[in-house]
């Protein structure tokens, strides 16, 4: 979290309701309720991983009553320096689920991935997070396949998404690594593990 802009919990909290980062919107081709989740908006500098557990805990998976879910992550637009917490915090989240929702998360739609951020899920995901959670991970390329999975009409998706996407047609070699959507500068990195500097690079 950024040092110099520092939030009380409930500032926090109010911050993530307002930003409306999860939304449990529609259901898939399956009939599961979808929480979407839209990565860009998500204030990585501002929140800390314990109020955002809380904030999970309290007000989005009481919402899922319990049954079998799919999760919709839109990847989109998301940068390590701004609305990325990194995989160390992630999986905390993940770890910190309680059991009865791991067993009925049972599909995770991850829109608009890019290469970096499959080649890293490759190579680490299936040792990071427990429960089978890399199993369940299904990459989409293209809004058109997204249909193919949840429905369409239930479901809002941003317009910058559908912008990128329109963009992604016009030069197919940003899915690729081959051409970058946006110049990046990276820092050095300020992560406690080396697992977790690379996936801070890979996943921006």
């Amino acid at each position: 979290m950024n040092s110099s802009l520092i939030l009380s919990p409930s500032d926090q909290e109010h911050l993530l309701d307002k930003l409306q980062l999860f939304k449990i919107q529609g259901r898939d081709k399956r009939g599961r309720k979808v929480l979407l989740i839209i990565g860009k908006l998500f204030p990585a500098r501002l929140v800390s991983s314990e109020v955002l557990k809380k904030y999970l805990a309290e007000k989005v998976l009481p919402l899922l009553e319990g049954r079998p879910f799919s999760v919709l992550y839109v990847h989109t637009g998301v940068q390590r320096s701004e609305n990325f917490p990194g995989i160390s915090t992630l999986r905390s989240i993940y770890e910190a689920l309680p059991i009865n929702v791991k067993d009925h998360l049972e599909a995770v739609y991850f829109l608009h991935p890019g290469l970096q951020a499959r080649l890293f899920l490759a190579t680490f995901g299936r040792f990071l997070f427990s429960g089978g959670l890399y199993w369940k991970l299904k990459y989409v390329n293209r809004l058109e396949f997204l249909w193919e999975h949840v429905r369409r009409q239930e479901i809002e998706i941003p317009e910058f998404v559908y912008d990128h996407d329109e963009e992604l047609e016009y030069r197919p070699m940003m899915d690729y690594g081959l051409e970058s959507d946006h110049p990046r500068v990276y820092g050095a990195p300020t992560v406690d593990s080396t697992v977790s500097a690379y996936s801070m690079r890979c996943l921006a």
